[in-house]
């Protein structure tokens, strides 16, 4: 198995995780980032797909992950690009230098392009796709495309043709969805995992306000081990070619990603890869977590 696998949660902002995962209070010296970064080498940033983040946050970001040398970020590309298809120079400038301070300091491992439902594989859509890669290049690159048109020969050789990789989905399984795989289309590995219930917009994925019930609904589910398992065979097939390889855990409902993150190491075996400095002795990290039922 290649030996660059990460495996973390997408996002670290959720309300419900205060308790559950992180401490209560949490006080003053508290950074949810540099807390996640003691247990995890990679978070998913799912801010940036709702919002253009300004250069100094995530340099702030970068200084919160120094003590694990083997940390990587991934971001969402901004919903501007990928839903409302925006190609707009000053836009895409925008959102490129507010994760510069990660490229810099070798931080960011790609950037993660989700498009929703509704993109389906057309030469239209396909053209598209092309231009938003010629767009931000050379910045590295992976597709997350929840139709499953998309699984087809040509869908697969359109990514490996313009070093694309490929988001190998676990996520309800409706008619338009795409089935759980293991595909490598570039030298980036991707899995992500959300879960097998659906929210009330989980097909409409598409608009903003779509954007944001199908993020509060259907992440309350918990894997088993036995399913994690059967994800782990598919992360080994990615992983035995890929120069790195995410595998992200969106979940989140009540912790329930942290969870299922930390006992897919364990299956993995990459907690025992992790460098982290030692913190000093006034350091008021402690590991909370609690059983999630």
């Amino acid at each position: 198995m290649a030996a660059e696998l990460r495996c973390g949660p997408s996002g670290w902002s959720y309300p419900d995780w205060e308790g559950r995962v992180f401490p209560r209070p949490c006080g003053r010296s508290f950074h949810p980032v540099e807390f996640l970064a003691d247990r995890f080498d990679m978070l998913e940033i799912a801010q940036t797909f709702t919002e253009m983040i300004r250069p100094e946050l995530a340099r702030l970001w970068a200084s919160k992950v120094d003590h694990n040398r083997r940390f990587q970020f991934t971001a969402r590309l901004n919903r501007r690009f990928t839903h409302e298809r925006s190609l707009d120079r000053d836009e895409l400038k925008q959102f490129s230098e507010g994760l510069r301070p990660l490229v810099d300091q070798g931080k960011l491992g790609c950037v993660l392009m989700q498009f929703p439902y509704s993109f389906r594989y057309t030469e239209e859509n396909k053209d598209f796709l092309i231009r938003l890669r010629r767009a931000l290049h050379p910045m590295p690159l992976v597709a997350e495309l929840r139709h499953k048109t998309w699984s087809t020969q040509e869908g697969i050789g359109t990514l490996i043709d313009y070093h694309v990789g490929y988001c190998n989905l676990d996520q309800p399984q409706t008619v338009r969805a795409a089935a759980p795989s293991a595909h490598l289309t570039w030298r980036i590995g991707y899995v992500k995992l959300h879960g097998q219930v659906a929210g009330p917009s989980h097909e409409d994925f598409g608009r903003p306000e779509d954007d944001i019930r199908e993020e509060a609904a259907g992440k309350d589910y918990l894997y088993t081990l036995s399913e994690l398992q059967g994800w782990r065979q598919r992360v080994d097939r990615v992983a035995r070619f890929s120069d790195q390889t995410f595998v992200v855990f969106a979940n989140h409902g009540a912790g329930k990603s942290v969870v299922n993150a930390m006992q897919m190491q364990g299956l993995l075996g990459t907690s025992e890869r992790r460098v982290v400095t030692p913190m000093s002795a006034g350091s008021s990290k402690k590991n909370v977590l609690t059983a999630v039922a």
